[in-house]
């Protein structure tokens, strides 16, 4: 049997291809099921990459990256956060998925054990699956504000245990890692000498003066730390597929190195030149326009949850997810089935995991326009006004 007969397409995916069946079928449908940004690329991005076909610069680059675009990533690291890398300790993926196959397949080896929360992003477990890992399941509970706990996390351990792999700002709950948590994670997996693998793709998407702190930024001699970044999220270039990761462990960035040579060997080469104006280029004011416009969203979703008792959400202090736990003795999948018949995406909980909080929830996604959230929040209010 092979490794990838126990992976799941997915079930986002199958609620997506119902969803845009019904769509070129004539019916109207609400596009919350998918984490795809609605904004589009800062300006000063087309132009560099209109700039980058007209230099012809669309041949053979570096296995890991243009150095352009990885010192110009070195200065953003060691700036914003705190992580004091050199452009030698980056590397380009394609996307951010990419770039956690790429540290599963670096790190660990068949039988290992990855703590991960749960519920969480699918694709984050089944990568380290597909390394041959076990994954080692942590409840994310509603009465600690779904926040990835240190203790929870130590009770996981085992001596198979390589890897602690966490996402703060978290996909699907938009629960962060408070610091003094965050310190202690850091410090189990110094104790235990254990791997770090953070995904930090949200850290630009904040509200109600969330902040986001990268864990490798408190503990810098500490070379067992993977740092993954995505420009899906917070520069809006989903599409681009341009990701990254950062590491000052050397066996790592050597065997990343050949992996990425035997899988991409280097990635779109206008999307890196696009990708370094992303960072230099694109206004402060931006980001705050473009969370603005999320937190609009957010705040219109809770207020069409008002006055019902099936979906209970969590407010969300980043990302673009509306987690709702389910009314006890209702049928998530069938909610779910429900929603989508009537044109309203969603991710049903059991797509991030096997605990009672993942499969008695549902996420809703807020990312696509304000449009679409304004009459789909309306739609959503009346199929849940006498819903049982």
């Amino acid at each position: 049997m092979s490794r990838l007969d126990n992976i799941s397409l997915g079930k986002i995916v199958v609620i997506r291809e119902k969803l845009l069946k019904a769509q070129k079928d004539g019916q109207k449908i609400y596009r919350f099921e998918s984490g795809d940004p609605s904004f589009d690329v800062h300006p000063n991005v087309k132009k560099s990459i209109e700039k980058a076909l007209k230099d012809n610069k669309t041949h053979y680059i570096p296995n890991n990256g243009i150095p352009e675009l990885r010192e110009t990533l070195a200065l953003k690291l060691n700036a914003q956060n705190k992580i004091p890398v050199k452009p030698a300790h980056i590397s380009i993926t394609n996307g951010a998925m990419h770039a956690l196959y790429v540290c599963y397949q670096c790190i660990v080896e068949e039988g290992d054990e990855v703590i991960v929360p749960d519920p969480m992003w699918t694709e984050a477990v089944e990568n380290a699956r597909l390394a041959g890992a076990k994954t080692v399941g942590v409840e994310l509970k509603p009465e600690y504000d779904y926040v990835y706990r240190a203790q929870d996390i130590e009770a996981k351990i085992t001596p198979k245990t390589k890897v602690i792999f966490l996402n703060s700002p978290q996909n699907p709950t938009g629960a962060i890692i408070p610091l003094v948590e965050l310190q202690k994670i850091a410090d189990l997996a110094v104790k235990n000498n254990l791997w770090i693998v953070a995904d930090e793709a949200y850290e630009h998407i904040l509200y109600d003066g969330g902040t986001h702190t990268s864990i490798a930024s408190l503990i810098p001699a500490y070379d067992k730390v993977v740092s993954v970044y995505s420009y899906s999220k917070s520069y809006a270039m989903s599409g681009l597929r341009i990701g990254y990761f950062a590491s000052t462990n050397e066996l790592f960035n050597d065997r990343a190195a050949k992996l990425l040579r035997c899988t991409v060997n280097g990635i779109n080469s206008i999307s890196q030149w696009g990708a370094i104006h992303a960072v230099q280029d694109t206004p402060e004011e931006w980001y705050a326009e473009m969370n603005a416009e999320y937190l609009k969203r957010r705040d219109l979703f809770l207020e069409a949850l008002k006055g019902q008792d099936v979906l209970k959400p969590y407010v969300p202090k980043a990302a673009f997810y509306l987690w709702c736990t389910v009314k006890d003795g209702i049928d998530v999948e069938k909610l779910s089935e429900e929603l989508a018949a009537r044109g309203l995406g969603n991710a049903p909980g059991s797509c991030f995991g096997d605990s009672h909080t993942s499969k008695q929830s549902i996420r809703l996604a807020f990312s696509c326009d304000t449009k679409m959230i304004v009459e789909g929040a309306a739609e959503l209010t009346k199929f849940l006004k006498d819903y049982k």
